[in-house]
């Protein structure tokens, strides 16, 4: 018996739409994404042991560390190195600093014993009492003038006015009349002799002043008992009249030559 298709209009095989096309693809992509996602964690996971690959990752791994390390250790090395350098620069600059400290300091203890030997000589230094001046009257001269008979100094020529300097370090004893002497000063030497300056016009110190050597005390004149200006001046082993040595030798004991 034969078979036939019935009349009309007969359909023809669907054809699959976008929508079955496109859930088939994400089905696809679903399955594809799962079975990579199991095949990372599965090589993630790879048990140790002689598989295919694995000693060549572990070979990598131990380079790796092994550069590290040693990048570390020059890195250290280099800054120790750098430290001890930084430690030797600061000990030269000590030693330079403690060196040029030390120099300083010899200079200033030459100067300080230069100017401590220039002052003891300033201070032990002699002059005449009158610059640029000569004796008049020499020590021990007789006439009737002198009450004791005899000169117990020596003059100095010197007009009225003329400046009167101390011949040595001193402290003034005397500033004042001294009868005979007119206006004098006494003064107490250094090396313990007293030396006088009399007839004065002008007394400029007074009594407890310490004196140097050149120093003014007083001017020239001719009061007391005086025929004339002139510089009395005489050198005692004490403060009182009587006491009188030579003064021109005790001059020239200190280096002063009239």
């Amino acid at each position: 018996m034969a078979f036939t298709r019935p009349t009309g209009k007969h359909r023809a095989r669907r054809r699959p739409t976008r929508r079955s096309m496109s859930v088939a693809g994400v089905a696809t992509l679903t399955v594809s994404g799962v079975v990579g996602a199991l095949s990372s964690q599965a090589l993630a996971a790879e048990p140790e042991g002689p598989a295919a690959g694995q000693g060549s990752s572990t070979t990598q791994a131990i380079v790796i560390g092994d550069s590290i390390s040693d990048t570390i250790a020059a890195q250290a090395t280099a800054q120790r190195a750098a430290a001890e350098q930084a430690k030797r620069v600061a000990e030269a600059r000590a030693e330079a600093k403690r060196k040029a400290e030390a120099r300083a300091q010899e200079v200033r203890e030459a100067r300080q014993r230069a100017a401590r030997a220039a002052a003891r000589k300033r201070l032990n230094a002699f002059r005449t009492p009158v610059a640029h001046s000569y004796v008049s009257t020499g020590y021990e001269s007789g006439g009737a003038l002198w009450s004791s008979g005899s000169h117990t100094g020596i003059d100095f020529h010197a007009a009225t006015g003329t400046e009167v300097v101390a011949v040595g370090a001193g402290t003034v004893v005397e500033a004042g009349w001294g009868g005979a002497y007119g206006n004098n000063v006494v003064i107490r030497m250094r090396d313990g002799m007293y030396t006088q300056y009399g007839h004065l016009s002008s007394i400029q110190v007074t009594v407890g002043q310490s004196v140097t050597p050149g120093e003014r005390i007083a001017l020239s004149g001719a009061t007391g008992n005086a025929t004339g200006p002139h510089l009395h001046f005489e050198a005692r082993t004490g403060q009182e009249y009587g006491t009188d040595v030579d003064p021109l030798a005790y001059l020239r004991k200190h280096g002063v030559h009239v």
